[in-house]
């Protein structure tokens, strides 16, 4: 993503007038450069990656601008995952045509959640492509040295936190469908705006980052569904769990969706796109992190324990049963 003054492509161009004002940091160069450069200060720098993908990750009729927001706050709830704050990102975007009806809304989007979040613009890409829009970031954060957070910490004990609520997103994708959930919630607007809200913009745990480099021993995002991150997580510390699905945060629009049987329970476990952050804390530090989560302006949930063992997490009942998942989360292949 480099543009000089003179000779301008129409590549040129589009960055110019779309991307440059997005590009605030002095390491960006203005966009003039192959190359940004990031200043260190003393921390660790975390890199993270995720692309979103017309027909997959967002839909052909969704707003541009929901679509730019989408894009950033996926890595940047990667990022606060691992304890990290934002330093930047660079952006790669693949577009069938340059259509200002659609890139104008995209690029302002962008550059008011790159201004929010303090993570800038610092340089990339953009393409032609025949087939489906594309947008990959790759985002930066710092965190302390040797203080980012891993899904490999949790500890045999350690309680499992979840934040926000579980399964919005994939029953929003549903509404937008048309499906079971859309019938069955028709009497409720308010809950199905508020589903698809939740799948066209994540909400990333950005303020909870410092909250967890001081009180989770392991951590990472939900986005391939709660059950499944949580078996990686497990298998990435060598432990179990046990959870209480009673106690997994629901929203009032999945609960009503759970009740009138439009959806199973298994399917709000397993669904994708939650971004929230799934963590585990020892005993004694969970009011501590209880305390500094609220403070932080995050709701976090206690749902279960590690246990020890290498079997994938149980999942409990009201009356203690184990709950047999088919799918344990959203997989690509």
């Amino acid at each position: 993503m480099t543009t000089g003054d003179s000779g301008r492509s129409g590549e040129d161009a589009l960055i110019a007038r779309y991307f440059r004002p997005l590009a605030t940091d002095p390491g960006a160069f203005n966009l003039i450069d192959d190359a940004a450069v990031l200043q260190g200060r003393g921390d660790d720098i975390v890199v993270t990656t995720d692309a979103v993908l017309e027909g997959v990750h967002f839909l052909p009729d969704d707003p541009p601008d929901t679509v730019a927001r989408k894009a950033l706050r996926v890595n940047l709830s990667d990022l606060a995952a691992k304890g990290a704050g934002p330093a930047g990102f660079v952006l790669t975007l693949a577009l069938r045509q340059a259509d200002d009806a659609w890139l104008g809304p995209f690029a302002r989007a962008l550059g008011e959640d790159a201004t929010a979040y303090g993570c800038p613009l610092l340089g990339g890409d953009t393409d032609r492509t025949p087939g489906l829009v594309s947008i990959a970031i790759t985002a930066f954060g710092r965190v302390p040295a040797g203080a980012m957070v891993r899904r490999s910490g949790g500890r045999v004990g350690d309680r499992v936190f979840v934040t926000g609520t579980i399964g919005d997103a994939a029953l929003g994708l549903e509404v937008l469908r048309g499906g079971m959930v859309a019938a069955a919630l028709s009497d409720l607007p308010a809950a199905c705006a508020a589903l698809i809200a939740r799948y066209r913009v994540p909400q990333p745990r950005v303020a909870l980052a410092e909250v967890l480099r001081h009180h989770a021993h392991g951590a990472m995002d939900v986005s391939d569904g709660l059950a499944g991150d949580l078996a990686k997580l497990c298998a990435a510390s060598g432990v179990s769990a046990r959870i209480e699905a009673a106690e997994v945060p629901l929203s009032d629009g999945v609960r009503q969706a759970v009740a009138r049987a439009a959806v199973p329970l298994e399917a709000v476990l397993a669904g994708g796109d939650d971004y929230e952050v799934l963590c585990t804390v020892a005993p004694a530090q969970c009011e501590a992190f209880v305390a500094a989560a609220r403070s932080a302006g995050v709701a976090v949930s206690e749902i279960g324990t590690l246990t020890a063992g290498h079997a994938p997490p149980v999942f409990l009942d009201g009356a203690g049963l184990p709950i047999t998942l088919t799918r344990r989360s959203y997989s690509h292949f």
